[in-house]
């Protein structure tokens, strides 16, 4: 006999109405910004009430490739204490539109392999992993559920689950959580911010409770991505005043998802005609006062490091940049786009009747990596050449190269000592406090 779990939180978190239920997915959809066409295997949602988050987790759960065949929903337990992992012992789980199947089989590699438990009581009155179904109902013909409830856990099982499974390309996976909770709006901005700076650029161990009830989960699939070289994008970050209009307590919800590559590899691939535009955008509004277009897709609300490089018949007319993220990409590479035609001290500002001749390149850095060595030798054994990018620091000396810079300085001896010179030390320096930190960086070019 087929054992069904009924509906825990209709008509609490969401309409137990189906064809109301229907009509608020349905417009969820419509309204859907599908801000980006890459499809995923795993994303981050919300699971608060739909008229709350409901936009924002059908947005992050469209992401999802729609050749899946069973999708895992980590999900944090609310209800009842909980030690480890729970599963449910159902069949099916039932919401106002119907049935779906729960993988037993799945479950029992869980149970078998991780320890996870069956504890249907964990399940009895929990919204966290129901919120998610209807969205799943909607979006996939033919999908089955595995419901995973963590407790008191290693979230190191996570990372290794979703390790054992992800190869399989029928699988796909949900971590369910909400952001901060309870406080007023300015406050739940700046935690959420930097709840999205953890997610957003793996460094993740400081990530606690009160900054993500589903920490665990989101702990999980960040460490899997650090050991792929993946990277979470951000598809939006927001809390529940945009529905009730209550800013003095409000509850953050964010959504991402997972690319198998860095970010800037992603923003290139997607959005290398965007970025060129709005950098000559940038320069023309200099002359032309046009207003620049300030919707942009939310990847580039995350922290970002780039230079502009801006040439005049292949000879440099500007290049400014950023080494160290400190703010949005998006205003980094704003800011630059000026800086570099308008404020680079080496030339002149550039001029109205200049801009059509001027090609535009961008260099997004990654995080720099202090380097370790114990004399010149070893740190140049160790820089590679075309691909490294190298910043070097010896008390209140500083310079950089990017990786570019290797076409006119092929040999690694010419390239430290080059750089050794920009920085104001002479080519023979090396001391017991200098240091060497490499970077890479994703080329957009005209």
């Amino acid at each position: 006999m087929t054992k069904i779990k009924e509906p825990s939180v209709a008509n609490t978190f969401y309409s137990g109405n189906p064809a109301e239920l229907k009509r608020q997915l349905d417009g969820f959809s419509k309204e859907n910004g599908n801000r980006y066409e890459y499809k995923t295997r795993a994303v981050i949602v919300p699971h608060a009430g739909l008229i709350y988050s409901g936009p924002l987790a059908y947005e992050g759960i469209s992401q999802l490739d729609k050749s899946i065949k069973n999708i895992f929903i980590f999900a944090p337990a609310h209800r009842v204490p909980l030690s480890g992992l729970a599963l449910t012992g159902y069949d099916e789980w039932k919401t106002p539109l119907g049935t779906i199947k729960i993988n037993q089989e799945t479950n029992k590699v869980l149970e078998e392999k991780y320890g996870a438990e069956v504890f249907d009581d964990a399940f009895a009155q929990e919204h966290s992993v129901e919120i998610e179904v209807p969205a799943i109902q909607h979006l996939f013909n033919e999908v089955s559920i595995i419901p995973v409830l963590i407790g008191r856990a290693d979230p190191q099982k996570i990372t290794d689950i979703i390790s054992e499974y992800y190869d399989n390309k029928e699988y796909g996976f949900i971590i369910s959580s909400d952001l901060s909770h309870f406080l007023d709006d300015k406050k739940a901005q700046k935690v959420d911010g930097e709840t999205a700076r953890m997610i957003e650029s793996g460094n993740i161990e400081e990530l606690r409770y009160d900054q993500a009830c589903g920490a665990i989960g989101i702990y999980g699939l960040v460490e899997f991505a650090n050991r792929r070289k993946f990277s979470l994008i951000r598809i939006n970050l927001i809390n529940s005043s945009l529905a009730s209009g209550n800013k003095s307590s409000v509850v953050g919800y964010g959504a991402w998802f997972l690319y198998e590559g860095s970010k800037n590899r992603f923003i290139k691939e997607y959005y290398s005609g965007y970025l060129l535009k709005l950098c000559r955008d940038v320069i023309l509004s200099k002359f032309n006062h046009k207003t620049l277009y300030t919707a942009h897709p939310p990847v580039f609300n995350q922290l970002g490091a780039c230079f502009v490089t801006l040439k005049k018949n292949n000879n440099l007319r500007g290049c400014i940049g950023s080494i160290i993220a400190h703010q949005s990409l998006i205003n980094d590479i704003v800011q630059h786009s000026k800086d570099a035609a308008f404020h680079d001290p080496r030339f002149n500002p550039v001029k109205e009747d200049e801009v059509d001749s001027l090609t535009i390149d961008i260099s997004i850095l990654s995080e720099p990596e202090q380097m370790s060595f114990k004399d010149e030798q070893d740190l140049l054994e160790q820089i590679v050449p075309f691909k490294d990018g190298i910043i070097i620091k010896d008390r209140f000396y500083q310079a950089v190269y990017l990786p570019s810079v290797w076409d006119d300085l092929p040999d690694k001896v010419m390239f430290l000592n080059s750089l050794k010179m920009k920085a104001g030390l002479p080519p023979e320096h090396f001391s017991k406090t200098f240091e060497a930190y490499r970077f890479s960086t994703v080329y957009i070019e005209e």
